[in-house]
């Protein structure tokens, strides 16, 4: 809740009166003057009544002390680009006294559509109304919306004053995300097998690493074994679930990306890395996002299965406001992936030279399963250009990455990314036929 500003001073009625109280002024002056001019009495009556009138409203107006505060609720809080959102306000009147009519204006991005206006007649004492508008956009991104505006005029219509809330709230527009299969992919990830899996699992009390007692422990977590032995009260630590790593590298730079607003390569790009960032950490993977610039979310491994919800917001609220970069390559990505680029690696790329194919290629030996779409970024032009793997010079990063052990999955204008997702199965099958029975991929 929040309470508007409250402008005084004659001046401001002043500057409020309405084009009907400016020619109701206008006219009671040139009736004055007349008046005085002919030597007409009456005429300065009738002048008087007319240039007081607007001024009267003024003061009217401006002595008015409503109290009224206003509130304002997002349904959804983050919406899908595409999708409406619903906005509802209320405005209380939180003053002893009746208001007169009120006129609300909320402040919205153009983007969102016009400005919402409503008119609301008397609010009681101590009484509310509420109201609600709708917003949509096609465009991911973090919008303002507010501040509330609210209009007081008098009955007369002679003056408008406007006084504004202070509060004012954000709508974030994240990328589509789309459901994508339950496949199998290819590959182990380093320390993170299904070998150590299974050690945890068979585990048991005896195995438990314990530490002394703290203030606050739950003494049902008393491990009476240490206890006795270290003649002191020891507790079971927590346990952390091991959690697969993966990284999702997603290329903005603006010269590897073609096309512009929804239906650009740029923003098939984010919709997929979205898609599959969530996939991952909805199947238990301590999922990180990077982008060309090296910049990176905080990577998930400190929250719980329990929270899979808040990684799955931190992800869709960068996405929300990833933009283009200007950079030339990828090598700020690829410091950091050769930091820490252990487990699966999911990258989605744009168009891509011989020197950044080379870089990725060497990337492929750090991760233990690497994954990219390769986006054709041409025929988000319009162009229509022969599918990919057909032998042009174009096609040669694709060739040079799988070549360097990439699963490369070509994606086109139009292309469904569960679709291409789809495709690892045919991938993994293949690979699991080369390597033996011995060697098990992992589902994801």
């Amino acid at each position: 809740m929040a309470e508007q500003d409250d402008p005084s001073g004659f001046r401001a009625g002043l500057r409020g009166l309405t084009t009907r109280g400016r020619a109701f002024l206008a006219a009671g002056l040139t009736a004055v003057v007349c008046s005085y001019l002919l030597g007409q009495a009456p005429l300065l009556r009738v002048g008087v009544l007319l240039a007081a009138l607007p001024l009267a409203a003024a003061v009217l107006l401006v002595r008015t002390r409503y109290r009224v505060a206003s509130g304002r609720r997002l349904t959804p809080h983050r919406a899908t680009a595409g999708q409406e959102a619903r906005v509802h306000l209320r405005v209380d009147n939180v003053s002893r006294v009746p208001t007169g009519l009120l006129m609300l204006e909320d402040m919205v991005p153009y983007v969102l559509g016009p400005r919402p206006r409503f008119v609301l007649d008397r609010v009681e004492p101590r009484g509310h109304r509420e109201v609600s508008y709708r917003v949509r956009s096609d465009l991911r991104g973090r919008y303002p919306l507010g501040p509330l505006r609210l209009r007081l005029s008098d009955p007369f219509g002679m003056c408008e004053l406007t006084r504004a809330f202070n509060a004012s709230d954000v709508l974030t527009v994240v990328p589509q995300v789309l459901p994508l299969p339950a496949v199998r992919v290819s590959g182990e990830w380093a320390g993170y097998g299904e070998s150590v899996s299974r050690a945890l699992a068979q585990a048991g009390d005896d195995d438990a690493v314990p530490r002394e007692y703290r203030y606050g422990d739950d003494l049902r977590r008393v491990h009476w074994k240490s206890t006795a032995k270290y003649g002191e009260l020891m507790v079971r630590r927590e346990e952390q679930p091991v959690r697969t790593r993966a990284t999702v590298l997603l290329d903005t730079r603006e010269i590897g990306h073609h096309g512009s607003g929804p239906a650009g390569s740029f923003e098939w790009a984010v919709s997929c890395a979205a898609s599959v960032a969530v996939h991952l950490l909805e199947r238990g993977f301590r999922t990180r996002l990077l982008t060309d610039t090296g910049e990176s979310l905080p990577d998930t491994a400190g929250l719980t299965v329990g929270s899979v919800g808040e990684s799955v917001g931190l992800v869709l609220d960068a996405l929300a406001a990833v933009g283009l970069s200007d950079r030339a390559g990828l090598d700020q990505a690829e410091e950091a992936l050769r930091l820490e680029g252990e487990g699966l690696l999911v990258a989605i790329l744009g168009t891509l030279d011989e020197e950044r194919t080379a870089s990725l290629g060497r990337l492929r030996r750090r991760a233990g399963t690497a994954v990219a779409f390769l986006l054709d970024t041409g025929s988000w032009t319009g162009l229509d250009r022969p599918l990919p793997n057909d032998g042009r010079e174009s096609d040669r990063p694709l060739r040079l990455l799988r070549e360097a052990g990439w699963t490369v999955l070509p994606a086109r204008a139009g292309d469904a990314v569960p679709d291409l997702w789809r495709q690892l199965d045919r991938y993994a099958q293949a690979a699991g036929a080369d390597r033996g029975p011995t060697r098990k991929g992992a589902s994801g």
